[in-house]
């Protein structure tokens, strides 16, 4: 017989492959179009010296509508912004494992999802279909549910869970799939005795 925090896990692993398993994840666009000026920080720490990035005639000579962002780069520029001049801070707590009081990478989760204290990402998995190019702006949209095993842990009790999303350009042109997996949890020091 599963103890009551795996049971509470149920109606999770009941939505996988469902209608109910959309967890309803809004499409949110990223803060910026891709600028010239930003794609080169970006690539300036990696010295990263690809024509592609930097060369328009280059780039269209291989076959892109114009100068590429690397793939790598594409889901921090389909990001909205975390913080910005007013807000609160990302982070009123100090502790070890304080999580952030808001996230633009975590799902609104149903109410059918036990409650959890704490989460973080495990992987992730993308088929890249296209790069983006300097002028898009986009947006990350979907979070279906794939998978969830409910799991303890040294640091609680919780769920492995998967969700897949894609980043899309304005014109809904895929430009990744991604399957991102998470650890759902309430730690052990928050459980009752």
């Amino acid at each position: 017989m599963q103890d009551d925090w795996q049971e509470a896990w149920g109606p999770v692993m009941r939505a996988v492959g469902t209608v109910g398993s959309d967890l309803g994840a809004r499409a949110v666009a990223g803060i910026d179009r891709i600028e010239p000026g930003t794609l080169r920080r970006y690539l300036e720490p990696l010295e990263f010296d690809c024509a592609l990035h930097h060369d328009e005639q280059v780039a269209k000579a291989h076959g892109h509508g114009g100068v590429t962002a690397p793939y790598t780069a594409a889901l921090s520029f389909a990001m909205p912004a975390m913080w910005q001049p007013g807000d609160a801070t990302l982070f009123p707590e100090d502790s070890r494992d304080a999580q952030p009081a808001r996230s633009a990478v975590k799902p609104v989760y149903p109410d059918y999802f036990p409650s959890f204290s704490g989460y973080f990402a495990t992987d992730i998995d993308i088929d890249f279909v296209r790069p983006a190019l300097v002028g898009d702006r986009l947006t990350r949209r979907g979070a279906r549910l794939v998978s969830c095993e409910p799991k303890e842990t040294r640091i609680g009790r919780g769920a492995f869970i998967k969700i897949e999303s894609e980043v899309v350009t304005e014109t809904g042109e895929v430009i990744t799939r991604m399957r991102t997996g998470m650890y759902l949890y309430q730690s052990h020091q928050e459980q009752p005795a």
